[in-house]
């Protein structure tokens, strides 16, 4: 133990020196460039330097004949064969839901551990259920897919698992497949994502900063959370009543997206007999690209799409062969006039089908089970724009019976029936192997697996992709990549980064979360051999209900031809920040090489306290940096972008540059700051301990106090003190440090992870 003792003092009446966080406070031997700057050259290729071990994962839903699930398998029950090979199961997992307490949906924040994640995060990619909401606006009616709409937030507020991530997309024969929300658990942003459809560009959800992952389409702040309630909730939400009237369902709140969803309808309906064929073969191409976009993300995922369908007899041919027409092609085919016959539409178009199952072997090969919902009975009983309409309802059907899902008819009942189907995935068994001899080439790998278990029907993903190199993905898939790596908040190493946080109040209601990132020189730099180093960087940070509460994302590039050497021997620190109410938090960052596609992901739990109620706080003691580093700074959040902040790491006045992660060596003598609110005008005792990475005591470190300083702001402490670790070996540590008021005993703890290096 360590310790200290500190004499009260009363705080001067200097403030806050005003920065702009500009090349005054940053200026240091290397400077970044501007964030724009041109595309680099690709990558070296590094998949065919190194031999990669691949680890397949496969998600098995095992039913008996009743299809309820089947629980108690074990790793011998099953067998794997890639290719006709059989494969060594190295991992098994079995993820049950209905298992799963209440209060598992959400876990308990621990303050201050970086790098760990709720236990719904901590689920594994693969046995992860993802649901993507897919509305089809050229082959639907207007006034169907707004009353949809409802048949899908009761679906997303009612049926799903806290587990379950879910995204809003829609397709259209002008736009193709358009992302409006990305894979969440965030029920707040998908109710207005289906509200709205993404065509709802009132001021109300303008964003000065859009948010490039789709995390975040309406500021959280204007979202009605009141009438949303958390995925699987019981109780029903506004808007979710059925079979609504017209009235209800076409009033002033929807008539801005009505007029939208015409205006794209008519467009469809633009000479459709003439160009049928060829605009489905567009919409096939469309969907199909989607569909190899989602073969990234681990796990099964269900596509709920809803439509009218388009044409079934081009695709499927003449239903009706009792009709006039029928009787009249066999009569024709009977007299050898077969030029008379048009085989098209006797059997439908050959090419068509082609294009149709070359992209539901897509979704086959992504992992997509397509859950058809046919609208066609929710469009009004009267309804201008839905002349002429044809029936689809065959043409979906194939489209889910081809990929193992199902056509419902009646969207207003549909989720106790998707319920039903839902229930054979609530067990998932995951089966993992490894491959050390696969090609680099995206190649297709079909996969089998066996049950030696009688009387049980397995259902799995029929293949998988070999790796490709990341160059090769397009914009959708990277997207979708990063969205998965902030949504899962696993730690990944790609790149090496540390993460520090800490909430200095802003007023008694909201703090200012400044956000320090640091990306090691040696790890940033390894394979990189071009001019330009182009570094992504995505920072999103949730609440305890799995909400997005805000987010700051920025793409840069750092000049490295004249400075290689030297960022290989420091790195670069981002300065960013978040504006955060009281609560409880998980900070998720994402960093990623834009030219090779390495990765780090880093996490961070984080509690706000209430600082109107005037209760102690201690912040994270803050290291000063004694090392140089580019420093990267963020982009004004202001609508004006120069609006000058408060930068809130000062010491006497003084600006300095907190370390995320101190490394220090075993002489090293470092100062460090302490903040504090509320702490008492009298004496207060400071104390440290040093524990190893897993929390551990140890004996070793000293820490020492320097002085108290006036900070000239009410209730806000500054104490400057020096810690050596004495004592401690090479490795990872955890400071802890208390403040104690002598007067009250009340004690306040916070702790940093460091360093000690040879």
């Amino acid at each position: 133990m360590i310790a200290a003792k500190v004499r009260g003092r009363r705080p001067g009446r200097s403030s806050y020196r005003l920065l702009a966080l500009g090349a005054g406070l940053l200026a240091l031997p290397l400077l970044p460039l501007a964030a724009a700057a041109p595309s680099a050259p690709p990558a070296p290729q590094r998949f065919e330097e190194t031999t990669q071990v691949v680890s397949v994962e496969v998600p098995v839903n095992a039913v008996d004949r009743a299809g309820k699930p089947v629980r108690g398998l074990k790793a011998s029950d099953f067998e794997v064969f890639d290719e006709g090979a059989r494969q060594a199961i190295k991992h098994f997992e079995v993820v049950d839901l209905d298992a799963l307490q209440p209060d598992q949906a959400i876990a308990p924040l621990a303050p201050g551990a970086i790098g760990t994640v709720d236990d719904v995060d901590a689920f594994d990619a693969a046995v992860r259920r993802h649901f993507l909401l897919l509305f089809d606006i050229s082959f639907s009616n207007p006034t169907a897919v707004l009353r949809a709409r409802l048949a899908a937030r009761d679906f997303v507020l009612k049926s799903l698992r806290p587990t379950d991530l879910v995204a809003v997309a829609t397709t259209s024969l002008e736009t193709g497949p358009r992302l409006v929300l990305t894979f969440t658990p965030d029920r707040a942003q998908l109710a207005h994502a289906i509200d709205t459809l993404g065509m709802n560009h009132s001021e109300e959800v303008a964003q000065t900063a859009p948010d490039p992952l789709r995390f975040i389409i309406a500021s959280p702040s204007s979202l009605n959370l009141e009438s949303n309630l958390p995925l699987g909730s019981s109780q029903p939400a506004r808007g979710s009543q059925r079979n609504p009237d017209a009235a209800a369902a076409l009033g002033d709140a929807n008539s801005a997206l009505l007029d939208s969803l015409v205006a794209v309808r008519a467009y469809a309906q633009k000479d459709q007999r003439a160009y049928a064929n060829s605009q489905i073969t567009a919409f096939t191409r469309g969907l199909a690209s989607l569909a190899k976009a989602l073969e990234s993300l681990k796990g099964r995922k269900t596509v709920v799409y809803f439509s009218q369908g388009f044409d079934s007899s081009l695709l499927l041919g003449r239903e009706d062969l009792g009709s006039k027409e029928a009787a009249d092609e066999a009569l024709n085919i009977a007299l050898g006039n077969t030029h008379l016959v048009d085989s098209d539409q006797r059997f439908g178009n050959t090419s068509l089908k082609g294009a149709v199952n070359r992209m539901l072997e897509e979704f086959r090969r992504a992992d997509c089970v397509i859950q058809a919902i046919d609208i066609s009975g929710l469009r009004a009983s009267s309804d201008a724009t839905d002349a002429g309409q044809v029936s689809g309802q065959e043409a979906l059907f194939y489209m889910a019976n081809e990929t193992g899902g199902e056509l419902f008819k009646d969207a207003n009942n549909f989720r106790e029936q998707l319920e039903r189907v839902l229930e054979r995935s609530n067990v998932t068994y995951l089966l993992a192997f490894q491959r050390s001899d696969l090609k680099a080439d995206g190649a297709y790998h079909r996969l089998r697996v066996k049950t030696k278990a009688s009387g049980v029907r397995l259902s799995y993903r029929a293949g998988y992709y070999a790796p490709r190199p990341y160059q090769q993905l397009d914009p959708l898939e990277k997207n979708l990549l990063a969205a998965d790596g902030i949504a899962r908040a696993v730690p990944r190493s790609g790149l090496d980064m540390e993460l520090l946080v800490a909430p200095f109040r802003a007023s008694e209601k909201a703090a200012y979360v400044p956000v320090i990132i640091e990306l090691p020189g040696p790890s940033l730099m390894q394979g990189s051999k071009g001019d330009r180093l182009n570094l992504e960087l995505y920072a999103y940070v949730s609440n305890r209900q799995g909400q997005m509460a805000d987010f700051f994302t920025r793409r840069f590039a750092l000049d490295v031809k004249k400075g290689r050497e030297a960022l290989q021997s420091t790195g670069v620190k981002y300065y960013g920040h978040l504006d955060l109410p009281a609560g409880d938090y998980q900070v998720r960052v994402l960093v990623r090489d834009a030219d090779s596609g390495r990765t780090g992901v880093r996490s961070t739990s984080l509690s706000i306290p209430a600082y109107q109620k005037l209760e102690p706080v201690l912040l994270p003691p803050l290291f000063i940096e004694g090392h140089h580093w580019v420093l990267v700074r963020e982009h004004d959040k202001g609508a004006g972008g120069g609006a000058s902040v408060v930068y809130p790491f000062t010491l006497k006045g003084e600006p300095y540059v907190p370390a995320a992660r101190p490394a220090l060596g075993s002489a090293d003598k470092a100062r460090l700051c302490l903040v504090g609110y509320n702490l008492g005008a009298g004496d207060l005792a400071l104390e440290g301990h040093v524990t190893a990475a897993d929390g551990s005591p140890l004996s070793g470190g000293d820490l020492t106090l320097v002085e108290r300083t006036a900070t000239g702001v009410k209730g806000e402490d500054e104490l400057l003190a020096t810690f050596q670790p004495t004592g401690l070996g090479a490795g990872d540590y955890v400071l802890r440090v208390a403040l104690t008021d002598r007067t009250t005993g009340h004690k306040e703890v916070n702790s940093l992870p460091f360093q000690v290096v040879r």
